[in-house]
C-alpha cells in the first residue's frame, strides 16, 4: 500500500507519499480500505517532530478515518467484510489501509456520505468525552468555545445545542463567526476586536460560562479563569497558545472552579472504546435529523496530503479539512 510517511521532520514538504508494508489486523482488530482521513493539529505537531505516535501504533499520521472493513483479525466478533466505517485512530490515518482496535470503530451514521463520515470520529470522540464526560455540561448552561469554527468548535457548537445549552464562541473573522452562528452559537465574538472576558460576563449578566472549552492553553488561562461562573469547569485541549502560564488560585478558589486538560491519542485503547461507546450511544442518534453533521470545508488528495497542511496552518478553513485516498 501507499502511506503518508515522513522521513525527516520540517514543513508540510515533509509528508512523502511511499510505498510501505500493508498493515495486518491483530487480535480485536480489524483492517480498513481507508477511503478518506482527516487532518488535525496533532498532525501538525507530528509532521514537525514534537507529537510521535504511542508505542505500538503506525508510524504514520492520521487520528481518524472513513472506509470499509477488508479483513477481521482473530477474535473479533459484530463487524462484517464490506461494513462501512468511520474509526478514531492512534496514528495511520494518511494511508490507503490501517488496522484499527474493534472498539474504536463507529458505523457511518445514517446521511453521512462515506468520505465526510472522515471527519466525525476526532472531533465527536473529543467533544463528547470534554464537555459532556468530563465537565458534565447540562442543559441551560453556557458552554464557551474558543476556535469555534474549527473542526471540534463546529462540533461543540452542534452537541451543546442539541442537548439544551447555550453556546458562546470566540473566532477571528466575520465569516467565521457567521458560520458558527448558522450552526446554532448565541454568542459571537471576534477575539481580534473584543475582550471574550467582558463579552462572555455581559452575555450571562455577569455570571460568566459554566464551561470553557479551550484550545489555546496558557495563552488564555488567567483569562479563562476570570470568564468562568462559579463552579465553572475549564477543559484544556490544546497550547496552540503555550505550554506555560500563570494561574490565580486564590481566584479559582473563589469561584469553587476545576481545570481539566486531556489528550485523546495516548489513552489505552480501554478508555477509547468507552469514549467511542459513549460516542455511539448518544451522538450517533443525533445525526440523521442534521441535529449533528460533519462541517467539512474542502477534500485534498491524500497523496498532496503537504497542501492539506498548509490550509491548517494557514487557518482559513472552518470545519475539517479532508484527505480523499486514491
Amino acid at each position: 500500500m501507499y502511506a503518508i510517511t515522513i522521513p525527516e521532520p520540517g514543513g508540510p514538504e515533509a509528508l512523502v507519499w511511499a510505498e510501505v508494508p500493508d498493515p495486518v489486523p491483530g487480535e480485536g482488530e480489524v483492517l480498513v480500505d481507508v477511503v478518506a482521513g482527516a487532518v488535525n493539529r496533532a498532525d501538525v505537531l507530528q509532521r514537525q517532530g514534537f507529537y510521535n505516535p504511542p508505542a505500538g501504533a503506525s508510524p504514520y499520521p492520521g487520528l481518524e478515518c472513513s472506509g470499509r472493513i477488508a479483513a477481521l483479525g482473530p477474535g473479533v466478533s459484530g463487524w462484517a467484510v464490506g461494513d462501512a466505517v468511520c474509526a478514531l485512530l492512534a496514528g495511520g490515518g494518511y494511508a490507503q489501509k490501517v488496522a484499527v482496535p474493534v472498539g474504536q470503530l463507529l458505523p457511518v451514521p445514517e446521511g453521512v456520505d462515506l468520505r465526510q463520515a472522515a471527519g466525525l470520529p476526532e472531533v465527536t470522540c473529543t467533544v463528547w468525552s470534554n464537555v459532556f464526560m468530563v465537565a458534565q455540561l447540562r442543559p441551560d448552561e453556557t458552554l464557551l468555545v474558543h476556535g469555534g469554527s474549527s473542526g471540534i468548535g463546529t462540533m461543540a457548537i452542534q452537541l451543546a445545542k442539541a442537548l439544551g445549552a447555550r453556546v458562546a464562541v470566540t473566532a477571528g473573522s466575520k465569516e467565521k463567526l457567521d458560520r458558527c452562528a448558522e450552526l446554532g452559537a448565541d454568542v459571537l465574538i471576534n477575539y481580534r476586536e473584543q475582550d471574550f472576558v467582558e463579552e462572555i460576563r455581559e452575555a450571562t449578566a455577569g455570571q460568566g460560562a459554566d464551561v470553557i472549552l479551550d484550545n489555546m492553553g496558557a495563552k488564555y488561562l488567567e483569562r479563562n479563569i476570570q470568564a468562568l461562573a462559579v463552579k465553572g469547569r475549564l477543559a484544556i485541549i490544546g497550547m496552540q497558545g503555550g505550554t506555560k502560564g500563570e494561574l490565580d488560585i486564590n481566584l479559582l478558589l473563589r469561584k469553587q472552579a476545576a481545570i481539566t486538560a486531556t489528550s485523546l491519542r495516548a489513552r489505552p485503547i480501554e478508555e477509547k472504546a468507552v469514549i467511542v461507546a459513549a460516542v455511539r450511544e448518544h451522538v450517533w442518534p443525533l445525526v440523521p435529523s442534521g441535529a449533528v453533521r460533519p462541517v467539512v470545508d474542502r477534500e485534498v488528495p491524500m497523496d498532496d496530503a503537504a497542501t492539506a497542511h498548509r490550509l491548517m496552518e494557514e487557518s482559513g478553513h472552518i470545519g475539517k479539512l479532508l484527505l480523499v485516498a486514491p
